[in-house]
């Protein structure tokens, strides 16, 4: 009985979108307001993915007449995901990701890796917070592992000689020209 009300409650989670939570096994504990999935669990909640070993999923206090909501998310162990934004799209891994919905505030913790799918935008670190709400994004590295940021800006070289290229056929225009 337990299982399907802490079930209930996690589907029914954030108006009417479903999350959708697939794992080897499940623990409930109702009046903490903890439930831990373990094994292979994969997480989906419209178009946002989560993979990872370990997913405890922190909520909101029991109130009458009230659905429980998620407070916080923690997963652990072969952390990936794939989040969307208002027109960005990311990828991300990580040891551990803690998501808290009401503050849309990821923080990805040892051996960060965070893509901007869109503009191929790759960031690199020890630990990396991005808070939706303020576009901000914080990157921390290690003595051993500095941040690094990678930003791919075509191919300069093909650039350089598209721009050649260009060039004789521009004088030869501009020299007819001139002799009309």
């Amino acid at each position: 009985m337990r299982f399907i009300l802490i079930l209930g409650f996690l589907v029914s989670f954030l108006f009417s979108e479903k999350l959708i939570i697939d794992a080897k096994n499940f623990e409930a504990y109702d009046e903490k307001g903890l439930s831990i999935f373990t094994g292979d669990v994969k997480m989906v909640k419209s178009s946002d993915e989560l993979e990872s070993d370990r997913l405890e999923v922190y909520l909101s206090k029991k109130k009458p007449n009230t659905k429980r909501e998620p407070l916080k998310y923690i997963a652990t162990g072969n952390v990936k995901f794939k989040v969307k934004t208002a027109g960005k799209s990311y990828e991300g891994k990580g040891d551990k990701v803690v998501y808290e919905p009401k503050k849309l505030k990821y923080v990805i913790t040892g051996n960060g890796f965070l893509k901007e799918v869109t503009e191929d935008k790759r960031l690199f670190g020890d630990k990396i917070v991005i808070n939706q709400i303020t576009g901000e994004a914080k990157v921390t590295g290690s003595e051993n592992k500095p941040v690094r940021f990678i930003i791919d800006l075509g191919d300069t070289n093909k650039k350089k000689k598209e721009d050649k290229q260009a060039s004789p056929v521009v004088e030869k225009t501009n020299k007819t020209e001139a002799k009309q």
